[in-house]
């Protein structure tokens, strides 16, 4: 491996980059960025490699510099290799970014700009978007999202190795993520602890899809085995807090030199068996074996199914803190009155006073005995009335119940009448706004009764459609206008944000607006009441924000819709 030439330090990039070695004087001596790349592999420990052209400097700017007229550069982060990333703002949007600059005539130059164009092109929300790819005045520039309030995975470990539940979640989520750009044909190459982050909301994002690699020059013969083994990687890191080969990396520690990869749970206790056995399955190399000798997972794709197919790791039940100790006072301990043992004992305790004698003189005796005639008397009135409660009691269930008949003919019964379910006839998709269908074909799912099946609409960017419309929903047709006291709306896939509204029309309008707004709420299980009991003929039940699905894309799933009178 070869050695460093000057100290070199390590530089937590936020702006889209994982933690880079940037250099404190000059260039490490092969132009490499850290331990891994200096042996010659990629993070995951498959073979890759690495572009040895010669590489101009890295453009000389300063903080304050603005690209374009709007990217204002704010701090530089990482400076190697021929490139520097920084932290800036936007000022058009008024919001944070992060930047990569090399020269235009830097020879990776047109694969950044490639792989930049290609990355944006995915649009999927599981990875840092990049926003701007652009050449000009002799500079190349990726404009990408900065997260302030996302952590990377190595400052997570560096706290210790995550809980069984969220070592899932991490594997789950990037795999699922990996297998969905690779089938749009893009690698990342570059997957490390650092490109990994985890939001305050517990969704994990990746950055550098593509990118990282192309600044570096990385490439790989087998790119699908290469992030497979990656995630594998990442998930071993997860559940022991060590690096998977004999190298230290990123902040973690490597495994003991000539044991080769030993499985999780014999490097820490208590590693969860099901996911020690899946990060050997992803990282199954070099005659390495899961325990079970289950087929070693070579694409993000067989990983993420292996990860489906496994029984759902729960999160920890809480724990609650025991309540404090009930403390006895000191009339409660029995002390009342009495004098101190000794004499520190007579400097510590306090000094209680003794009880008031009992009244013994003639006007004592005789107040207590008008207080113990007025008990009396109170007891004696109460077990009279206690006597006549229980014999009203017991004629009422003797005798018949009567029925008021009132003017009209109707009965006016002391109880209200339970409210009665209405029959949905035919339920229709409603997406106006649209383009006019999201999934006809299971809208029967709402009101046959079975709370297994469920409707659900098409998958989108963020919560609020991507804000391409107000929302989507669901026609009831209720067959002619009938009074509708209670919508009751069940949700399977997380808590949603849903209106009802109404119409009297024989027709169902064209525009969500032309029904009356009657109730909203949120949650999985949603009770729309009105303020008072309405006629309707069509009921539009009206998805307003959806919650975010397993496939990473934001969905709303209604499996059940109860309308009573």
């Amino acid at each position: 491996m070869a050695e460093r030439s000057t100290a070199a330090v390590d530089v937590a990039d936020n702006s889209g980059d994982e933690p880079l070695t940037a250099k404190a004087d000059e260039a490490t001596t092969d132009g490499t960025a850290d331990t891994q790349d200096t042996a010659g592999t990629s993070p995951g420990g498959t073979d890759g490699h690495r572009s040895s052209d010669a590489v101009p400097a890295a453009p000389d700017l300063h903080s304050g510099h603005k690209l374009a007229g709007r990217y204002r550069l704010e701090e530089c982060v990482t400076r190697l290799d021929g490139f520097s990333s920084w932290r800036a703002v936007d000022e058009k949007l008024r919001r944070a970014v992060g930047v990569h600059l090399l020269t235009a005539d830097h020879p990776r130059a047109r694969s950044v700009l490639a792989a930049a164009r290609s990355s944006a092109l995915l649009g999927d929300p599981r990875f840092v978007q990049v926003l701007d790819a652009v050449e000009e005045n002799d500079l190349v520039y990726v404009v990408h999202e900065w997260l302030p309030d996302a952590t990377e995975l190595t400052t997570l470990l560096a706290a210790g190795p995550l809980e069984a539940h969220d070592a899932y979640q991490l594997v789950s989520q990037v795999s699922q993520a990996m297998a969905a750009a690779h089938r749009e044909g893009l690698a990342h190459l570059r997957l490390t602890p650092g490109a990994v982050l985890r939001s305050s909301t517990g969704q994990y994002r990746i950055r550098g899809l593509a990118v990282n690699a192309a600044l570096r020059g990385i490439t790989a013969e087998q790119p699908l085995r290469t992030d497979t083994e990656a995630v594998g990687a990442l998930l071993y890191a997860a559940l022991t807090r060590r690096w998977p080969y004999e190298n230290d990396a990123y902040g973690l520690v490597g495994l003991p030199k000539d044991l080769g990869l030993i499985p999780p749970d014999q490097v820490r206790a208590g590693v969860h068996r099901g996911l020690s056995e899946l990060a050997m399955r992803a990282l199954a190399n070099d005659g390495a074996t899961a325990s079970r000798q289950e087929q070693p997972c070579t694409t993000p794709d067989e990983l993420a199914k292996a990860v489906a197919a496994m029984p759902r790791v729960l999160p920890p039940e809480p724990v609650f803190a025991p309540p404090p100790e009930y403390q006895r006072t000191t009339y409660q301990q029995g002390t009342y009155g009495r004098h101190p043992a000794g004499p520190a004992a007579a400097v510590t305790q306090p000094v209680v006073q003794a009880p008031p004698p009992p009244l013994q003189s003639r006007t004592g005796k005789a107040l207590k005995w008008a207080v113990s005639a007025l008990l009396i008397a109170a007891l004696g009135l109460g077990s009279w009335q206690l006597a006549e409660t229980v014999l009203d009691r017991s004629k009422d269930t003797t005798e018949p119940s009567t029925t008021q008949t009132t003017e009209d003919g109707g009965s006016d019964d002391n109880n209200a009448a339970e409210p009665q379910p209405v029959t949905i006839v035919h339920a229709q998709d409603y997406d106006p706004l649209g383009d006019g269908t999201e999934k006809p074909d299971s809208t029967k799912n709402v009101h046959d009764g079975d709370p297994g099946s469920y409707w659900r609409t098409d998958g989108y960017a963020t919560a609020d459609f991507g804000r391409l419309k107000s929302g989507v929903g669901v026609v009831l047709d209720l067959g002619k206008v009938q009074q509708v006291g209670n919508v009751e709306v069940s949700f399977a896939g997380g808590s949603t944000s849903v209106e009802l509204r109404a119409t009297e029309s024989a027709s169902i309008p064209s525009a969500p607006d032309s029904f009356t707004t009657l109730a909203q709420g949120s949650g999985t299980k949603v009770s729309l009441k009105p303020d008072k009991p309405v006629r309707a003929r069509y009921l539009l039940v009206w998805l307003t924000e959806l919650p975010f699905g397993d496939d990473g894309r934001y969905r709303g799933k209604v499996s059940d819709i109860r309308i009573t009178d």
